[in-house]
């Protein structure tokens, strides 16, 4: 595996790398931190948040074998039945370059319609400069401002707004913010 930077940072190569690896096998969205700090905002963060549409086993295992092959190794010590179980369970699982603690991926499965949804809207964002699917913007900002709501997430949400100022569809925030209401809670 290629881990030679050019004019992209380690966190944007890595993230490419896994995503590259799994959209061969399943749709997905990053999302959480990673979409502001991909659109300048300074903030760290060890890990990049990714949902993936649910998978059959033998799916999972094939995506699972090919980020192997392509130099990933999962966090956990355990069999790939068990990782899958965790991610069926609703857990997270890790994902990192072998060998390598840091960065790593926090892998999730969609939850529920509303996850499934952002895989029909999400789009690639040229303004960041990463070659990822990320979801629409408006959806992104309705999650951190209405589900996660921590402060570092209303301060993601914030940049958010600034960045796409005078471009941003406030009543599809306000409705999705009601879809998130009515599903989550």
């Amino acid at each position: 595996m290629d881990r030679e930077i050019s004019d992209k940072n380690i966190l944007n190569k890595f993230t490419e790398g896994f995503c590259d690896v799994v959209d061969r096998y399943a749709r997905y969205v990053v999302v959480s931190g990673f979409v502001a700090i991909s659109h300048g905002r300074s903030r760290g963060t060890e890990d990049v948040d990714i949902m993936i549409e649910r998978l059959s086993f033998s799916k999972f295992r094939e995506m699972h074998n090919a980020l192997v092959e392509a130099g990933f190794e999962c966090v956990y010590p355990e069999k790939i039945e068990a990782v899958y179980e965790h991610l069926v369970g609703k857990f997270n699982v890790r994902y990192g370059w072998k060998g390598v603690e840091l960065p790593n991926m926090e892998v999730k499965f969609a939850k529920d319609v509303l996850d499934d949804e952002q895989f029909e809207t999400r789009g690639k964002i040229e303004f960041t400069g990463v070659d990822v699917f990320f979801p629409k913007i408006e959806e992104a900002i309705a999650f951190k401002e209405e589900y996660l709501g921590s402060d570092k997430d209303l301060e993601d949400a914030k940049h958010l707004r600034l960045i796409y100022l005078d471009r941003l569809d406030e009543d599809y925030i306000e409705r999705y913010k009601e879809k998130i209401r009515r599903v989550k809670f």
